[in-house]
């Protein structure tokens, strides 16, 4: 009769141990989020949840809550590291092809400081609106390079384009031509080895990302690398929405076709592309990889373009601040393209304000979602943007991919940004701004055939919808910090 009190008490000092280890490891986890995390919104959501119900918060925070990437070498920003001093005197030489303007604008300077990098002169740029027209250049790039290629993508599929990619990849590395082949594990996280092992055994040097390298990364699967960059020869370079998948010509089976954007450029900025390059596959790998650094092609017409990284291990939120830059500087006109739509309060906020000056402020989003929490976070902002003036489209003809802005006549960009949290704060990725009034002029023919194909959204549309709706909405809308 004497043993069960014991084991009732060794049972309870049990519990109560535990208990103590999860709110000790809870209290521990909310100081880290105090210090690290970049909205008041949600440090407080963290730290609230981490000290109540640190059995689920503490696992999920370690996971998905980090915003910053530790460990990280911006060459750009870090003069003393081992990667900035090997290029060094490499870069310099791509300052030399800056362009120069007689009234600079505290717009240009702002942005160029964000980029850590100049606007350069002397490109030519060609605008991709589709998986045919995007696959048939970069295919044609591939087939052209001579001494190297770096190739990197966020989605690696073996499917039928995914082959077809791997046999050129092999053949230029068979034909003497280094190649490079970056992708993120966890966009490729169903990528076959035998994929890998086929490159490897041509020569082709391969490596993922390699996101949770570092103490500080360990746990963690909330950053990714959504870049997609191809340099060749660092003559040409292309960047876009484009991943590696069969969808981007056949179209999804529910979701049908698959409309995207991407860009190739052919002078002194695809050398900038090629050292964003340089740099993920250092932290990848821990090489420094030995290029030329002086541009092959420099054109005298010379199309200003400015290439912007972004991500984790920025000490500024560069995406966000980049897209409120962009709002800032419009006179008549900002028409923006994302998949998904869940933006800051920064973002918002710049939106509503340019609707109210005056501006012709308009987003273009899918009708048919392949994110359903993202899908129902958007109805969450959509309404008080329609209230300012925003006017809001839902694009019709099968899945909007493409991420570009247009900004009056003067400039627009093409490249990885979703107009998201994710993309404005976890992962990496680059975008292209070009300062030309012929590739606007392209851009802004792109956004009004892709106005034709969708529907304007109206009030309506979201008062209407059932109680059910909008109640999904405003809980997907507290997800919004890791969407």
């Amino acid at each position: 009769m004497g043993v069960k009190p014991k084991r009732r008490r060794r049972g309870w000092s049990l519990v109560l141990g535990v208990a103590a280890i999860a709110h000790l490891l809870g209290f521990v986890s909310s100081v880290d989020a105090l210090m690290s995390t970049r909205t008041a919104q949600g440090t407080v959501a963290w730290v609230v949840s981490l000290n109540a119900l640190p059995y689920v918060a503490v696992p999920t925070y370690w996971v998905f809550g980090r915003s910053r990437f530790q460990g990280y070498v911006i060459a750009r920003r870090d003069e003393d590291s081992e990667l900035a001093q090997a290029l060094a005197g490499k870069t310099s030489e791509l300052r030399l092809h800056r362009f120069e303007t007689a009234t600079p604008t505290k717009e240009l300077t702002g942005i160029e400081r964000l980029a850590k990098l100049p606007v350069l002169a002397g490109n030519e740029v060609e605008l991709l609106v589709d998986g045919e027209q995007a696959f048939n250049s970069l295919f044609e790039g591939i087939d052209a390079a001579e001494r190297y290629l770096l190739v990197q993508f966020y989605i690696v599929r073996a499917d039928t384009l995914g082959m077809a990619l791997k046999e050129r990849l092999i053949a230029r590395a068979r034909a003497g031509v280094e190649v490079y082949f970056l992708y993120d594990e966890i966009g490729s996280y169903r990528l076959p080895s035998s994929y890998i092992a086929g490159l490897e055994e041509a020569g082709v040097n391969v490596h993922h990302f390699h996101s949770t390298r570092g103490p500080g990364n360990r746990f963690q699967i909330n950053f990714r690398n959504h870049r997609k960059i191809m340099v060749s020869d660092g003559r040409e370079a292309w960047v876009g929405g484009v991943n590696i998948g069969d969808e981007y010509l056949e179209g999804h089976p529910t979701l049908g076709p698959w409309r995207d954007t991407h860009l190739r450029i052919e002078g002194p900025a695809a050398l900038a592309l090629q050292l964003v390059f340089v740099e993920d596959w250092h932290w990848a790998t821990e090489d420094i990889l030995d290029l030329p650094w002086t541009p092959v092609t420099e054109s005298a017409r010379g199309v200003p373009v400015l290439v912007l990284p972004s991500g984790p291990a920025d000490s500024f939120e560069t995406a966000s601040l980049m897209m409120q830059q962009a709002l800032h500087a419009a006179d008549e006109r900002i028409w923006i393209s994302s998949p998904y739509f869940v933006p800051d309060e920064g973002v918002l906020n710049m939106l509503k304000l340019a609707a109210l000056s005056g501006v012709d402020v308009r987003v273009l989003i899918p009708e048919r979602p392949d994110n359903r929490l993202t899908y129902f976070a958007a109805y969450a902002f959509i309404g008080p943007l329609l209230d300012a003036g925003v006017e809001v489209y839902r694009y019709q003809d099968g899945f909007l991919h493409g991420k570009s802005f247009l900004v009056d006549d003067v400039g627009a960009a093409v490249g990885t940004v979703n107009l998201d949290n994710r993309s404005f704060r976890l992962n990496f990725e680059v975008t292209a701004l070009v300062f030309d009034e012929a590739f606007a002029a392209d851009v802004k023919q792109m956004f009004e055939t892709d106005f034709e194909r969708s529907r304007r959204m109206t009030r309506a549309d979201i008062d209407e919808h059932p109680l059910w709706h909008r109640v999904a909405a405003r809980a997907a809308y507290l997800f919004a910090p890791i969407l």
